[in-house]
């Protein structure tokens, strides 16, 4: 049920307080008290310019848009138009990062399933943790890497 029609079920006329009734009800008391504020004209009027310039501009952000409408004439920080572009329900249309950028070409190799083991992992998983152990690891990879890299089931 909407908080609407839980705050038209309390009754200030009631023996029970208000209080009890908004705990009854599951709603805050301050949102029993609460009269949503009306937009602004200017706000409004600034709202439909937003509107008319993303459809000619569909690819602009909050950023390009602030930029657009200090051309246009309207003096609007970047945030303000975030705030009323989330409002209107406009999003920018923008390429997904599958499509032009390296991290959907180039995944790590530790993320698949069936990982290939080689002798430069060996040498380099000896070398990452450091200390007179793992240095003496280090040593052993390189003078049998050839063997470490012949039994391993990669290339």
């Amino acid at each position: 049920m909407s908080v609407a029609k839980r705050r038209q079920m309390i009754e200030r006329e009631h023996s029970l307080s208000i209080m009890a009734q908004c705990r009854l009800v599951s709603i805050s008391r301050s949102s029993f008290y609460y009269a949503p504020v009306p937009e602004a004209a200017e706000t409004l009027a600034l709202m439909t310019v937003i509107d008319a310039s993303f459809l000619d501009h569909p690819w602009y952000g909050s950023r390009q848009m602030a930029r657009h409408l200090l051309r246009l004439g309207h003096a609007v920080g970047r945030r303000r138009v975030r705030r009323l572009m989330a409002k209107m329900g406009l999003s920018p249309i923008y390429r997904d990062c599958r499509e032009f950028c390296a991290r959907g070409r180039y995944r790590h190799q530790m993320t698949n399933r069936s990982p290939k083991i080689t002798a430069n992992w060996v040498f380099a998983s000896a070398h990452s943790r450091g200390g007179r152990f793992h240095s003496w690891a280090a040593v052993l990879s390189t003078r049998y890497s050839s063997f470490i890299a012949a039994s391993s089931p990669g290339k």
